[in-house]
């Protein structure tokens, strides 16, 4: 299925690796036949979060849940489940994890993912103390099924980056990820919310508008697909800036991305690729949560847009000029 005694020194880690693709293989079939069949868009109620939750959500939930259960992994954290699952008493590794992330674009056809990560559990009596901090990651990573089924992963020393064979079933190694470039003229975020967005934020896509001939002297283009996932990757391969902030919106002021099993992990693996992670001031590693489900803005991508967001957000002058509140696309 995948050969990681290369890439993986930790023999339990490379055990719970095997078993998320042995569950991705079977996910991936699964999504395959969504649309004949119609059922898996069905909606099933709302998760923990109030989001939506597809058929395809339970799905892909229950598949992690028992291929890990049968690795020995000692504790569960999903986003399709309210609390941390007991998994196996003996097990001292804990996964936290996005089953399907994205699945709002299931009837488009546009790239969803799973993204996870795996902790050691010191303290079995208390798991939480050791989900909610996010850090000491042994490995983080998700799989994309798209075009391809990819697997993109790190364990701390750069990424690495498998692709499903779907005659054999087997992940192939491919060429590692290069570093995101420090640069970029790609940026991704939800215009449509723009007038809840906070002034930083607003200030930041300003200067991005004007383009060549605003302060930045260079054209920026927009991208947004809804995916966590598929956001990532992009970044991770060609460079940008990925932005959802806290906004203006009820229910929305600490943004809608979790820190335990969505931003925590993808910001380890952009950390690892030479990038940066923030909730728009602070690093995203090395904070903690509060709760399995806690929500936090997210800002990720290459280094000099994601200093410069932060500067915006340090700066209140800047980001409340009387220049920025008399022009432009972002008026109130």
């Amino acid at each position: 299925m995948i050969d990681l005694k290369e890439i993986v020194k930790d023999p339990r880690v490379e055990k719970v690796l095997i078993s998320l693709c042995s569950s991705a293989i079977s996910l991936s079939k699964e999504i395959s036949l969504s649309d004949s069949t119609g059922n898996h868009r069905l909606l099933m109620g709302l998760n923990s979060d109030g989001d939506g939750k597809k058929q395809l959500d339970v799905i892909a939930d229950d598949i992690f849940y028992k291929s890990l259960k049968e690795a020995g992994v000692g504790f569960y954290a999903s986003e399709e489940r309210e609390t941390i699952e007991t998994l196996t008493k003996s097990g001292d590794l804990g996964v936290a994890i996005d089953p399907l992330d994205g699945s709002s674009n299931i009837d488009c056809n546009v790239s969803i993912g799973t993204i996870f990560s795996i902790k050691e559990v010191k303290n079995k009596n208390h798991p939480e103390e050791d989900f909610f901090i996010l850090g000491d990651y042994l490995a983080s990573g998700y799989f994309i099924y798209g075009p391809q089924t990819l697997l993109v992963f790190t364990v701390g020393d750069g990424l690495i980056k498998f692709s499903l064979n779907p005659e054999d079933n087997k992940f192939i190694s491919v060429n590692s990820h290069s570093n995101i470039p420090e640069q970029t003229q790609e940026y991704a975020i939800n215009s449509s919310n723009s007038r809840y967005w906070p002034a930083p934020v607003r200030s930041y896509i300003e200067e991005l508008l004007d383009g060549h001939t605003g302060p930045r002297k260079k054209n920026y283009n927009m991208r947004w697909v809804a995916s966590l996932v598929a956001e990532t990757h992009r970044i991770l391969e060609r460079g940008g800036v990925f932005l959802y902030p806290g906004d203006d919106r009820e229910g929305y002021s600490e943004g809608r991305l979790r820190k335990v099993y969505e931003c925590g992990p993808i910001a380890f693996l952009v950390e690892q690729a030479f990038g940066l992670a923030t909730d728009g001031v602070k690093p995203i590693v090395g904070s903690a949560a509060n709760s399995l489900h806690q929500r936090t803005p997210f800002i990720f991508g290459c280094k000099e847009e994601v200093e410069t967001i932060k500067n915006f957000y340090e700066d209140p002058k800047s980001a409340n000029s009387p220049l920025f509140k008399t022009r432009g696309l972002f008026n109130r």
